[in-house]
């Protein structure tokens, strides 16, 4: 009577991997751990910023006595609340030049995207696993950054150095921020494709990145309907109308014509007064947007970042799979 020995699980070239990281997937990341350690590190590393910051900003009002207590003109928060808001906004431009723009465009200089669509995996294939990488990473960053960052804001906006509607504060809350992230990741890995050379590709994704920023910049307001406020020209504005954020202001007549507010800015008070008295000036005139309807604008951008990164997407994929690598 024979008996078989149990056999040795195989080591070396043919072991076979078990587990969620095999096969693509495991490769994908082995190529690309350094710059998935990167974007770990620095998710780590801005978390801990918002903590340390949100809780050294609630030592300082808890002293002060707020919100029972106005906060006195000489409370100084610091810079430190500044420069890390700014940090955040430079975020997607360091996910689209140093994660989006040599994504591919490494794979196609190098040559190692010939040589692993060549053998025994499928162009489109290896393509989904490189764009589920750039874009996992990019997401994950903007999601955790952004809900610490909110989760922060939102009870002590009222004291924070920036309103709702600048961009340090409306484009690093809620889901403008991953957005954002996957739009310029999105781009980098689009240009990358394109030029097909690395330092290239990341030059271009930077200046394209600053060019995106002001245009964006200059659309912010455009995501909500703005309204106006009439109120007597001598008059204060509104108690309700304190916290909005205005974005023009004008003088006004009985009968609804604007000027300027600058119109009847003169050398002296009686020439102000006859300016005002010859064009029938009687109210101040506010264009204003409230804090109310920043939701809603965030998801209007963020949408329409969204529906880019759709449309460069599928250019990618279109691109790859019908151009040689």
């Amino acid at each position: 009577m024979t008996t078989t020995a149990p056999t040795a699980p195989t080591t070396g070239a043919g072991t076979v991997r078990r587990g969620p990281l095999r096969g693509l997937t495991w490769l994908m990341v082995r190529q690309h751990r350094a710059t998935l350690y990167s974007v770990l590190a620095l998710v780590v590393l801005g978390s801990a910023a918002i903590l340390y910051l949100r809780a050294g900003m609630i030592d300082k009002l808890d002293a002060a006595g707020w919100p029972e207590k106005d906060l006195p003109a000489s409370l100084q928060l610091g810079q430190r609340y500044t420069y890390l808001m700014m940090a955040l906004g430079f975020l997607p431009v360091l996910l689209g030049v140093f994660v989006g723009a040599p994504l591919i465009a490494s794979d196609q200089e190098q040559g190692t995207a010939q040589l692993v669509t060549t053998q025994s995996v499928a162009r489109r294939r290896w393509l989904i696993a490189k764009l589920t990488l750039g874009y996992t990473l990019a997401l994950v960053a903007g999601l955790v950054l952004s809900a610490l960052f909110t989760w922060w804001w939102k009870p002590y906006r009222s004291v924070f150095p920036a309103t709702w509607l600048e961009a340090s504060v409306f484009d690093n809350t809620g889901p403008v921020l991953p957005a954002f992230c996957l739009f310029l990741t999105a781009v980098g890995i689009t240009i990358g494709v394109l030029l097909r050379r690395v330092m290239l590709s990341m030059s271009v994704t930077l200046a394209f990145s600053v060019v995106a920023n002001v245009v964006w910049g200059r659309f912010r307001n455009s995501f909500g309907t703005s309204h106006l406020l009439t109120y007597p020209l001598n008059g204060d504005l509104p108690a309700r109308y304190q916290d909005v954020q205005q974005l023009d202001n004008w003088v006004g007549t009985a009968d609804g014509t604007l000027y300027g507010w600058g119109t009847c800015a003169k050398a002296t008070e009686a020439a102000q007064n006859a300016c005002i008295k010859e064009k029938g000036i009687v109210n101040n005139v506010v264009e204003y947007l409230e804090y109310d309807q920043m939701n809603a604008m965030q998801w209007t951008g963020a949408g329409i970042l969204l529906a880019a990164t759709a449309l460069l997407t599928v250019f990618v994929v279109w691109r790859v799979s019908r151009r040689p690598l």
